[in-house]
């Protein structure tokens, strides 16, 4: 059960951005709502916006009003929220700025959340280190963390030059869902899955993050990103650690991490031949979501229209070890997808002895289908029999179903509400670890540099679509589909 936070000063920067705006004051006011926050908590908007402060806690409550649900606000939790939040003009660069700062805070502890760009997180914690603050500061840092391994090290070495490891928090807002929690207690306390969660028993795994969306006017951004670095090497590969690993020793948090990075480490490399049968890269051209004509990625607003940048990949992960020697991983992840899609399916293998009648023979497969999004469900699918005396032993698939939406009163924390907590409480479990963030970067850079040496552009698929038709190739080719593709 989740207790109250220890007393903090909760300082965020970049606090008039899409991402907090939309995302981190609304979970800051639904743990108020909940009577998590400690009495004496305070929270400091930190923006490098002038002018009327007034106006600018006006614009917060705004965004509040349009990103909680009405019937989750009421005046008395909104006047508690609003008397603990204060607007500071920061220049994030400047270190004067942050004497006025460290005045402002007094001694609390502080809680620092980096919701800008990575670039200026080093910026942000040698000034923090010269107001006096760090030795009693945790600090938060939103992904992207770089763009490569390179990057990605020297955004964490200036970051450790004035915090150690145990102080700084990388956040994966993936890490903080309910079902992605679920998935430790479903394996680790059930030998039912524990015992059979490996090559013996496993055929294969789908790791699917589809976005309905296109680019939202993150254009600049996305570009230079791409879907790979963008998604994959963060939250797909985080759930894949997260199937794949073996039982920690406990629940602390390095004993977890411990045993994602042996599967990082353990992911064999894609490259030669493996570049164009393991993995697809595409790109939306114009389409149709939700019955309306949409423009392809090359076709929206300010784009680039010599771009190969890739807003889809497929690809197929093979983990060398012993659990699951043999054992594909799928995953992929797109934008303008026919639906938004988070999942995980598990495949178990067909028994080795079959009984029953033989057009039903490829029916003869168990599933765990565990959702992320938009509901989030854990479903496992079963083979029974038809009821009915002219069914014989006509067999149907059906699911033995939790549905976390239906299963409590309560409504299901944000994950963000979860990982906010988590930070105030000092627990490092849902946060990504340096080495973590370096395998990961190291696996996916081999992938980009193979791209840049065969010089193949990203095969186009319509929006509204899965995907390219390769990436059902890819797939298709071991023998497999993807599960519940319409």
């Amino acid at each position: 059960m989740l207790s109250i936070s220890e007393p903090c000063t909760f300082a965020l920067f970049g606090a008039l951005g899409d991402l907090a705006l939309r995302k981190l004051f609304p979970a800051l006011y639904q743990l108020e709502r909940a009577g998590l926050l400690h009495p004496e908590t305070r929270l400091f908007a930190l923006a490098r916006e002038p002018g009327d402060t007034a106006a600018h806690l006006t614009r917060i409550d705004e965004q509040l009003h349009e990103f909680v649900p009405a019937a989750e606000l009421d005046d008395d939790h909104l006047a508690r929220f609003k008397a603990r939040l204060e607007y500071l003009h920061v220049d994030f660069l400047l270190a004067e700025d942050y004497a006025v700062l460290a005045e402002r805070i007094g001694p609390a502890p502080v809680i620092a959340y980096f919701a800008t760009p990575a670039a200026v997180y080093g910026a942000i914690c040698e000034n923090l280190a010269k107001a006096g603050l760090a030795e009693r500061t945790r600090v938060v840092l939103e992904k992207p963390i770089g763009h490569d391994l390179e990057s990605s090290r020297r955004v964490n070495d200036a970051v450790a030059h004035y915090f150690p490891e145990n102080r700084v928090y990388r956040i994966d807002h993936y890490l903080g869902k309910e079902t992605v929690q679920n998935l430790i207690a479903l394996r680790f306390a059930n030998s039912l899955f524990e015992t059979q969660w490996n090559q013996n028993y496993i055929s294969h795994v789908e790791i699917t993050v589809a976005e309905k969306v296109g680019i939202e006017g993150r254009w600049g951004y996305f570009d230079k990103a791409g879907q790979l670095r963008d998604m994959v090497q963060n939250h797909l590969l985080q759930l894949l650690c997260l199937i794949a690993m073996d039982p920690p020793a406990d629940l602390s948090a390095d004993a977890i991490r411990d045993e994602k990075v042996k599967v990082l480490k353990a992911l064999a490399p894609i490259t030669g031949e493996g570049l164009s049968t393991h993995v697809v890269r595409g790109q939306y051209i114009a389409g149709y979501s939700e019955g309306r004509g949409v423009p392809g990625y090359l076709e929206e607003e300010n784009s680039n229209t010599q771009s190969d940048t890739e807003t889809f990949v497929a690809l197929r992960a093979d983990i060398r070890n012993w659990r699951w020697a043999g054992v594909p991983f799928y995953l992929r992840t797109g934008k303008r997808m026919p639906q938004k899609l988070s999942q995980i399916v598990i495949h178990f293998k067909e028994p080795p002895h079959y009984i029953f009648a033989p057009e039903q023979r490829l029916q003869i497969s168990n599933k765990l289908i565990i959702r992320l999004q938009p509901d989030e469900s854990i479903s496992l699918r079963v083979m029974t029999k038809e009821q009915g005396l002219d069914k014989g032993m006509h067999l149907k698939s059906g699911p033995l179903q939790l549905n976390l939406s239906d299963s409590r009163s309560s409504r299901i924390p944000d994950a963000y509400e979860r990982l906010l907590l988590e930070v105030m409480q000092g627990n490092q479990n849902l946060f990504v670890r340096k080495d973590e963030i370096e395998y990961a970067w190291r696996w996916c850079d081999q992938l980009i540099a193979g791209w840049k040496r065969s010089g193949d552009a990203p095969k186009p698929y319509a929006a509204g679509s899965w995907g390219p038709m390769s990436s059902i190739a890819l797939i298709t080719r071991d023998g497999r589909s993807w599960y519940g593709d319409i």
